[in-house]
Parts: C-alpha cells; structure tokens; sequence
C-alpha cells in the first residue's frame, strides 16, 4: 500500500473517530434549540427550553448541588492527596508499597460495591443522607486519583530537594510550598481537574449516598428520562459550555504564564 493511501485511510479513520465520540454531544446541542418537544424532528430555532431550565427550580437546585460538591471535592480531595503522596515518596518502600495498593482498591472496586458499602456504612452510624454523606463519598473516591497524579511527578524529583531547601534556610513548610508543590504542581492539576470530572459525573454513588431532596444532575437526568423533557439537552449544552472554558482557562493560563516568563528571561538576559 503506497503512503498517500495510509495516509487517505488514517485520515478518514481519525475523523470518523471524531464523529463517533463528538456526534452525540453535537445531536444534544442542536435539539437544545428545538422549538417543537420532538427529540428527532428539528422544527425550528428557539430558546424556550433555556428560559425554562433557568426557571426550573429542580434543575437549578441540581446545578448548584452538583457543582457546589464537585468543587469542595476536588479541593478537599486534591489537599489531601497532594498531602499523601508527599508523605508517601517519604516512606519506606514497604510502606509505600502496601499503601499504593490499597489506593487502587477504590478505583478497581466496582461502583455499585462502593455505594451500598457507603449507604450501609452511613446507616450504621446513623448519619442522615443528604448533601454531607454525598460530598463525603466524592471525597472518597477522588482522593486515590489525585494520589495516582501526583506521585509519578514526585518520581521524578530529586529526593534530596527539600534537604537542599533546608539547607539553604528555608523552614519545612516553605519547603514543601514553595520548592516540592510548584514541581508537582502539573500532576496536581491533572489529579484536580479528573476528581472534578468525576464528582462531577458520578451517579450510581451519589444515588445511593444522597437524600432529602438533594440531588445531582445525575439523579435528575435519570430521574426525568422516563419523558420527554427537551430542558434537559439545554442543561447538557450549558454543562459542556462551562466544561470547555473550564478546559480552556486550565490550558490557556499556564501557556500564557509561561511565555511572559519567557519573555522576562530573555528581556534580562539583554
């Protein structure tokens, strides 16, 4: 087969790639506009499933349950293995070695497992579901993904660092502030922005973990795909506008950041 077939194939392979995982978020944002209720027939252009989203006040209530956990969950969850797998890099190999195994035993453990292991464990102890039990299981489950971040950047780092720091007159807090977290701050981000993505999408736990009237948005896509409600495509379009400038904020910042360091290099440099 000559080059410019590979090359033909690859490409008609990577773009049926593309539309195979972007075809259904794009089917979901154009009916967000429909003005008929058909899921199927696009009648015409409107935005009256977005003025009744934003007066919805289940669907609103969701929204702010929804990104209310997923945010106090990621920051939770993202000190806290950030805390670990420092404290981990310093252990013993033993130590370290049986604490990394029992960190992927959330992440291998089937979800549904979890859920009725924490609504057990919940009406043990006779706490009352609702939103606490719910961000207590998101911090749970996104503390060992964090954990798997940030340890492969500490890897890589001279183990003799923060010694270094010491050495040089800074206090252990400052060394762990201001040499080791602004090392592994790549992993750190990477550990925040998936425990995010999971508080964020996660159903079957929050199901079992939440009550009293709260609920994600999770619960109500589920909740309301027993009838047509084409509000919730508009919830879904907002969900991926605020998502893609979440992922672009996160991508843009440290790469203009970087190039004003750049910049002030090479300009005290001349």
């Amino acid at each position: 087969m000559s080059k410019k077939k590979k090359k033909i194939g690859s490409t008609v392979f990577m773009v049926l790639m593309v539309l195979f995982l972007y075809a259904p978020i794009i089917y979901t944002i154009v009916f967000s506009f429909n003005e008929g209720k058909s899921l199927t027939n696009f009648t015409g252009f409107s935005l009256k499933w977005y003025s009744k989203m934003f007066v919805n006040k289940t669907m609103m209530e969701s929204l702010f349950y929804t990104i209310a956990c997923a945010v106090l969950a990621t920051a939770i969850s993202t000190v806290a293995g950030t805390i670990t797998a420092i404290g981990l890099s310093k252990s013993r190999r033993a130590v370290k070695s049986v604490v990394e195994q029992l960190n992927q035993l959330p992440i291998m453990n089937p979800e549904i497992v979890t859920a009725i292991g924490l609504l057990m464990l919940f009406s043990a102890i006779h706490i009352e579901k609702g939103f606490f039990t719910m961000l207590i299981a998101h911090i749970m489950f996104c503390i060992p993904y964090v954990i798997l971040s940030v340890m492969p950047k500490l890897r890589t780092l001279n183990p003799n660092i923060a010694e270094a720091a010491m050495d040089l007159g800074a206090t252990p807090w400052q060394a762990l502030t201001k040499v080791i977290v602004p090392q592994c701050m790549p992993g750190i981000i990477s550990g925040a922005l998936i425990a995010f993505t999971m508080s964020f999408d996660d159903f079957v736990i929050s199901y079992f973990v939440t009550g009293n009237g709260v609920s994600n948005i999770s619960i109500l896509v589920y909740t309301e795909s027993r009838r047509v409600n084409p509000s919730i495509n508009a919830l879904s379009t907002l969900i991926v506008l605020i998502i893609t400038v979440a992922l672009i904020l996160v991508n843009v910042i440290p790469s203009i950041a970087s190039k004003k360091e750049a910049k002030l290099a090479v300009d005290k440099d001349i």
